[in-house]
């Protein structure tokens, strides 16, 4: 690998998107994690505002008030400890058998490139993964995560598609797989005519300042829609391939696994590859959360991959369903999550309560959740407890 990046890794831990460390770091929601289960250094960030699981922080939504997520308190999803890489040294190589030559890009190349921003939520495939035994009464392996593997910040920096011109895109080109330089060599995949979506980009910036070190520096792909493990963080790599390429991160990982995708149908993956997310809600509060009776002004956020939210519904204790409202003008930012509100009248005990998110193509959160092995990609209406006393 042509990496030029000075990589020092910060430490060694659990990375892995099974069970083991990660999924024993506490169950969805908990306000600690595994007390000491965390690898040391796994980060640059201080974890302490957030849910730890692993190599792997989860954002509290009910710390969360804006349209964009703090970078500080912006989930991570590693699958190696955090690298350090030095911009001085640092070059992106894109080539491969599907390119007309072989390039390499300083971290200045890329800056003089036409800049493109957007305002884009990212989430992991498996955020609300520790639900599973509460909605379908199956556990499913890996990261317990609650409701916040999932934020939404401003992103800068060259499209994809602007690199890859400089390369060249040869007429027999078929994928792009984009490869990190963390310990790991994460690797992701995408058809040739996602890599050149306009909306497909390299970011440098994240709301405003140079990439965390976390979240990618100095490069990363942020691919909208498209499921958390796609945005390749701390980008080496770039490679252009003349047919279907398949890594860990479309055949083991990132699949959907059981009885409903038989792998006999997707070989050579062991089930069918996750590409886009699904459209969902959550609210921002601790899961389970507790209350004082009287009127309350509950929060929230909405997500689709398919054109952004179109509205959300709440009910209280399985009864009728009524509307929130929209924050802003969602629609003006298709790539970005919405925010919602709704009053309620708190009376004192035990409650439930739902939301469901509608987006801009017509989907709906469905009532009911269909098991898989790997836990991803879970967007039922969330059954979320709120003691009120």
């Amino acid at each position: 690998m042509a990496t030029g990046a000075g990589l020092v890794l910060s430490g060694c831990g659990p990375g892995g998107d099974g069970a083991g460390a990660e999924g024993a770091a506490g169950g969805a929601g908990s306000a600690a994690g595994a007390a000491g289960g965390a690898a040391p250094a796994a980060w640059v960030k201080d974890p302490s505002r957030l849910v730890q699981h692993g190599t792997n922080l989860e954002t509290r939504l009910e710390d969360l008030d804006g349209l964009l997520t703090p970078n500080d308190l912006f989930f991570v999803r590693n699958h190696a400890p955090t690298p350090m890489i030095d911009p001085a040294s640092y070059r992106l190589a894109a080539g491969g058998p599907g390119a007309e030559t072989q390039i390499e890009l300083s971290l200045d190349d890329l800056g003089a490139l036409p800049s493109h921003t957007l305002i884009s939520y990212i989430e992991c495939a498996g955020n609300w993964r520790g639900f599973f035994q509460r909605v379908t009464g199956r556990a499913a392996s890996g990261s317990q995560w609650g409701t916040g593997a999932v934020g939404c910040a401003e992103w800068s920096g060259p499209r994809l598609a602007d690199v890859l011109g400089l390369a060249g895109v040869r007429d027999d080109a078929v994928d792009v797989n984009v490869i990190g330089l963390d310990d790991a060599e994460w690797a992701r995949p995408m058809p040739l005519a996602k890599a050149l979506d306009p909306d497909t980009m390299l970011a440098l910036t994240m709301n405003g300042e140079p990439l965390p070190p976390d979240h990618g520096f100095p490069v990363r792909v942020v691919v909208p829609g498209w499921v958390g493990s796609s945005s390749v963080k701390w980008v080496g790599r770039i490679e252009v391939a003349t047919e279907k390429v398949w890594v860990r991160a479309n055949t083991t990982s990132y699949v959907l696994v059981g009885e409903d995708w038989p792998a006999d149908r997707y070989a050579p993956a062991d089930g069918a590859p996750i590409t886009t997310g699904a459209v969902k809600s959550a609210l921002a509060l601790p899961y389970p959360a507790e209350l004082s009776p009287g009127l309350q002004r509950l929060r929230g956020f909405a997500y689709s991959p398919r054109g952004g939210v179109r509205g959300v519904e709440w009910n209280l204790n399985d009864g009728p369903w009524a509307p929130a409202r929209l924050i802003g003008t969602p629609e003006a930012l298709p790539h970005a999550w919405a925010r919602f509100e709704f009053e309620w009248d708190a009376p004192p005990g035990s409650h439930i309560i739902r939301t469901r998110a509608t987006d801009a193509a017509g989907d709906t959160q469905p009532l009911e959740a269909v098991h898989n092995e790997k836990g991803y990609l879970l967007n039922v209406a969330l059954p979320h407890p709120v003691e009120v006393g």
